[in-house]
């Protein structure tokens, strides 16, 4: 295991999972220019490293998984940049195809929800909160929850939390569609870490592979032409060695022993 303590996060790279936290819980770990710049060149080194496999993303404390934009700092005044992959530098990175889970721990409004939205999997405490409150504050969700929430959980439903900015407990998050499973908090990380385990199981460029094409695949309205892409990630995964020990591990009853080559 190596950890490292940054000025707005903590990384841990336990085995192939690489598990980020935001820490910055004396403002419930909610996001200025800094940090977001700090957070995209976690997630660059990650994308990067061909030994880290998946990711979780979480937040200090147990008030907030992040409370997204640092208004206070806005309102006095300071920079409004924002890195060229967005919010956490995951919001507008569209070309990550390693599996990222949202272990979100506490209130996730706004920006913050907009984290988890960017994440493909969404495991919630029990005290889990979510919202985008932004017309609450003269703003809009421009940082990709108007676009995947509706993409989520279907027009209406996302409309209902949009329109309202109302505020949605981690069970309504559960059965609305985009939590995928909802535990007590003490038991966060360790089903976060369960389902980054399941993941594992599974050989890493198929994973790549599956989720670009789900991704890429909803570019499309037409289902024969999302079919009919030509995606390198799947190219990869038919020249790999672990398109080949699959079918042999199987053959011969056995674990495969996944490299990712």
């Amino acid at each position: 295991m190596s950890a490292q303590t940054l000025e707005f996060c903590t990384t841990r790279l336990e085995g192939r999972v690489l598990t980020v936290t935001i820490n910055r819980p004396e403002v419930m770990n909610s996001l200025h220019p800094a940090a977001n710049f700090e957070l995209e060149q976690v997630f660059d080194a990650f994308a990067a490293d061909p030994e880290q496999w998946v990711a979780i993303l979480t937040g200090a404390g147990d008030r907030a998984f992040s409370a997204g934009n640092d208004l206070k700092f806005q309102a006095a005044g300071g920079k409004r940049e924002r890195p060229r992959t967005g919010f956490a530098g995951l919001t507008s990175r569209f070309d990550l195809n390693k599996p990222v889970i949202a272990a979100v721990n506490g209130v996730a409004m706004g920006g913050g929800f907009e984290i988890a939205l960017a994440c493909d999997l969404i495991i919630a405490a029990e005290t889990a909160v979510f919202a985008l409150p932004e017309p609450r504050v003269g703003l809009a969700a421009l940082a990709g929850g108007l676009h995947q929430l509706p993409r989520q959980i279907g027009l209406k439903q996302a409309m209902g939390m949009i329109l309202t900015g109302r505020r949605v407990s981690a069970a309504e998050g559960k059965e609305l569609g985009f939590v995928n499973e909802v535990v007590p908090a003490a038991e966060l990380l360790d089903a976060a870490q369960r389902w980054a385990g399941l993941i594992l199981e599974c050989a890493p460029l198929s994973i790549r592979a599956s989720k670009e094409a789900v991704l890429r695949g909803l570019d499309e309205a037409n289902l024969e032409q999302a079919m009919a892409q030509q995606l390198d990630s799947v190219a990869a995964m038919y020249r790999s060695a672990d398109f080949v020990e699959g079918p042999k591990a199987f053959a011969e009853k056995r674990k495969p022993n996944w490299t990712g080559k």
